[in-house]
């Protein structure tokens, strides 16, 4: 999910949100966009987005992307970086939520997202204290990460 800028929160009347995830699931992103239309105060709006490819259309940077569940699949972790280069500015907040995962070679995928972010990011866990109490849990992660200047 990619915020435009001037934009504050969700709630902002000049927020300009643009969802994003591949074609194949954008007739599903607008049908969650017009059923919670009355939630929208300002903009919103589904594109594609396929990580590792021309993401120039999102430019100028957001001011926020969002990024959710989206470290599991190690052949994805080259192109996703890459699309977090081109669009994050050092002015850009991310806030990247994800499962941390145990089985499998789920650990080793992180680690290795980790090792490709850290080249040109700063990554930072939001402790678990400073998470909300109703919805936080052991299993999910939550960071902040910045893009280190150029």
């Amino acid at each position: 999910m990619i915020f435009d800028k001037g934009v504050a929160f969700f709630s902002s009347p000049r927020a300009c949100v643009t969802v994003t995830d591949l074609e194949d699931l954008q007739s599903l992103m607008e049908v969650n966009i017009k059923e919670n239309q009355h939630l929208v105060t300002g903009s919103i709006q589904a594109k594609v987005l396929k990580w590792g490819e021309d993401g120039s259309e999102f430019l100028p940077s957001p001011d926020y992307i969002l990024m959710a569940d989206c470290i599991y699949y190690e052949q994805s972790l080259d192109p996703l970086v890459k699309t977090l280069r081109e669009l994050a500015s050092a002015e850009t907040c991310i806030i990247c939520c994800y499962e941390q995962r145990t089985m499998g070679n789920n650990p080793q995928v992180e680690q290795l997202f980790f090792e490709l972010l850290r080249r040109d990011f700063a990554v930072a866990e939001i402790p678990l204290e400073k998470q909300d109490e109703e919805y936080r849990s052991e299993d999910i992660r939550i960071l902040h990460i910045v893009r280190r200047e150029r």
